[in-house]
C-alpha cells in the first residue's frame, strides 16, 4: 500500500502515539470504565479526527488506505479506543462533506478537535444487523421533524455530542422510508441510557438513547429518504474494512509480545523459541496475519479508487475477525500465565476481537453478503 510523503509522517507519529500514550492508558480506561477523551484530545492534535476531513475545514484529506493503516497501529494498542476516535473521525468527515455550510461550521470544528465526540445510530433494540428495520420514528411537523424511539448498541453512545441518526419517515416502506438527521445530544428530547455494563471494551463507550419528541429543523436532515439508506450501506464498505485492519493489529501486537517473551523465557534448559512446537504456533499466526493484510490493502485500495469494495471488504472483515479470535488464543497459550498480566493486552484484545466479529455485519451477516455477491450473473 503506497503512501505520500504527509501519510508515511503521519503514521509514524500514530505509532509513537499508540505506544506512549493509549498502550500506557488502556488498561486504566478499562478499570475505570469509560472513554479516553484525554488521549482523544492528544490524537486530535495529531490530525486523527480529520483524516478524511476536506481541507477546506481543516482537514487532511488523506487516502482511505491510510486510514486503515491508521485503524491497524492504534488497534494494536487497544481495539475500544481506536473505535471511539474513527467514528467520532467518521462523524467530523461527513459533515465537512454533506451538510449544510451553517450546520458543518456548528459541528465541525469540535470533532476535529476533540472537543466533540460523534457517533452514528443505526441499531435499535429491536433492530441489529437488519437495518431495514429500524423502528425510530420521525414525523413531518410545521416545525421541522418529530424524532421518537430507541437506539442501543451505539459506539460512543455514553458520551458523544453529535449524532447521525437514522430513522423512518414512512412506517413499511422499508429502506426507502429511512432518512438521517443530524442530532445535538444537548437537546431537550434526546435521553441519554446508562453506559452498557459489558465483559469488556468500555472505552468504546457502548450504549444507547431514547428521541422523546426530539425536534429537528428541516436543515438537519443529512440524507433525505431514497438517499440515506443507500448512504449508510455505502460506508459500511469502509467500515468493515478499518475493523478488519484492527484485527490485524491486536494480533501483530500478541504476536510481538509472544515472540519476544518467548527469547526470554527459558523452559527445560533453552528458551521457548527454541522448541519447535512453540516456534510453529507463532509461525502459523504470522502467515495468517499476513494473508489478513494482504486483504485489508485490497479492499482499502478498491475504496481509495472508487471501485466496488462490497465483496473484497466483507471478506477482508470475515477473514480477519476470525484469524484474530483463533490466534489471540493461540499466543495468549504460547505465553502462558505471563498472558494474564494487564501489562499485556491480551485480555482486552480477545474481547476486542469479540466485538470485532459482531459490529459493521456479523459474520453471519458477512457470509450471506458474500454468497449474494457470488450468485450475481457475470
Amino acid at each position: 500500500m503506497s503512501t505520500t510523503a504527509a501519510e508515511s509522517a503521519l503514521l509514524g507519529q500514530t505509532e509513537t502515539f499508540a505506544h506512549e500514550v493509549v498502550r500506557v492508558l488502556a488498561p486504566r480506561w478499562e478499570r475505570e470504565r469509560r472513554i479516553g477523551r484525554e488521549a482523544v484530545l492528544q490524537a486530535a492534535a495529531l490530525g486523527l479526527t480529520r483524516l478524511e476531513v476536506p481541507e477546506a475545514w481543516g482537514g487532511l484529506a488523506m487516502s482511505f488506505g491510510c486510514k486503515a493503516r491508521v485503524a491497524e497501529i492504534l488497534g494494536a494498542a487497544d481495539f475500544a479506543f481506536t473505535m471511539s476516535l474513527i467514528n467520532t473521525q467518521n462523524v467530523a468527515t461527513k459533515l465537512a462533506r454533506s451538510a449544510p455550510q451553517e450546520l458543518a461550521r456548528h459541528y465541525v470544528p469540535g470533532l476535529i478537535e476533540g472537543r466533540l465526540l460523534g457517533c452514528t445510530a443505526l441499531t435499535e433494540p429491536g433492530a441489529g444487523s437488519d437495518f431495514a428495520a429500524i423502528g425510530t420514528r420521525a414525523t413531518r411537523t410545521a416545525q421541522g421533524w418529530r424524532l421518537d424511539g430507541a437506539k442501543a448498541w451505539i459506539t460512543n453512545a455514553s458520551e458523544a455530542d453529535v449524532v447521525l441518526l437514522y430513522a423512518q419517515t414512512e412506517p413499511g416502506s422499508g429502506g426507502r422510508g429511512i432518512a438521517g438527521f443530524v442530532i445535538d445530544a444537548h437537546r431537550e428530547g434526546f435521553v441519554r441510557e446508562p453506559a452498557f455494563q459489558l465483559a469488556g471494551q468500555h472505552a468504546i463507550g457502548t450504549g444507547g438513547f431514547r428521541l422523546e419528541g426530539y425536534l429537528a429543523r428541516d436543515e438537519e436532515m443529512l440524507q433525505p429518504p431514497g438517499q440515506a439508506f443507500k448512504a449508510a450501506l455505502g460506508s459500511i464498505n469502509g467500515a468493515r474494512t478499518y475493523i478488519a485492519a484492527m484485527s490485524c493489529g491486536m494480533t501483530a501486537e500478541a504476536l510481538r509480545i509472544a515472540s519476544e517473551y518467548g527469547e526470554r523465557r527459558h523452559s527445560f534448559g533453552g528458551p521457548l523459541a527454541g522448541h519447535q512446537g512453540w516456534r510453529w504456533r507463532l509461525a502459523e499466526a504470522s502467515s495468517e496475519l499476513a494473508a489478513c493484510r494482504m486483504m485489508v490493502a485490497h479492499a482499502a485500495a478498491l475504496i481509495d479508487a472508487g471501485a466496488d469494495a462490497q465483496l473484497a471488504s466483507a471478506q477482508a472483515k470475515l477473514l480477519s475477525t476470525r484469524m484474530a479470535e483463533r490466534q489471540l488464543h493461540v499466543l495468549a497459550q504460547a505465553m502462558g500465565a505471563e498472558g494474564l498480566r494487564e501489562e499485556h493486552p491480551f485480555g482486552r484484545h480477545l474481547i476486542g476481537a469479540r466485538v470485532a466479529s459482531f459490529v459493521d455485519g456479523s459474520t453471519e451477516m458477512l457470509l450471506e453478503r458474500i454468497s449474494a455477491v457470488m450468485r450475481k450473473p457475470g
